[in-house]
């Protein structure tokens, strides 16, 4: 289901210290049937409006003060006083080289998306937090979503077997 509609039920909390930005996302969001928005200006408020508003998805910003989005995360997924650690987390940001993508995929994010947005890129990131949902692991310093997007054997199976079902990956061995 993706049409006008699509986001009437979920409630949305767009993290960003730009106003513009945050303006922007809303507007896409709402062209997708979106009606229940609220923003917040740094990963202090957010904290708040979490607890307060309880958004199914929240769109997140990386840099802000006095709380930047990876704070806010982190408190989000392990905070005592986090009320919903399970709640899927779009990062939006500028920051896209690798080491940040793979800084925020370990702090818990759900989906990744580099700035400047575009509304399908946006709406891709939203389809497949709703559609696609990934199931939430705790190891070791981690609690989020699983990392690993597709369904991969364990140590213990023939990992070479199951290469060779799949046409995209090629076997580099051991």
């Amino acid at each position: 289901m993706t049409g006008r509609g699509y986001l009437a039920q979920v409630r949305f909390l767009i993290v960003d210290d730009n106003a513009f930005s945050r303006q922007l996302v809303r507007r896409i969001i709402a062209q997708f049937g979106a009606r229940d928005i609220h923003e917040a200006g740094d990963g202090e408020q957010a904290k708040n409006q979490t607890i307060s508003f309880k958004p199914d998805i929240i769109i997140c910003d990386w840099a802000m003060k006095p709380l930047d989005g990876m704070q806010f995360v982190h408190w989000l997924r392990e905070g005592e006083d986090s009320p919903a650690p399970f709640t899927p987390v779009i990062m939006v940001t500028s920051y896209s080289h690798i080491t940040n993508i793979m800084q925020a995929r370990d702090a818990g994010i759900n989906e990744f998306l580099a700035k400047p947005i575009s509304a399908k890129s946006l709406f891709m990131r939203i389809q497949a937090v709703i559609d696609k949902p990934r199931q939430y692991v705790r190891a070791d310093e981690y609690f989020g979503p699983d990392r690993r997007r597709r369904d991969m054997p364990h140590r213990d199976e023939k990992r070479h077997d199951f290469l060779e079902d799949d046409d995209d990956i090629v076997d580099l061995g051991p």
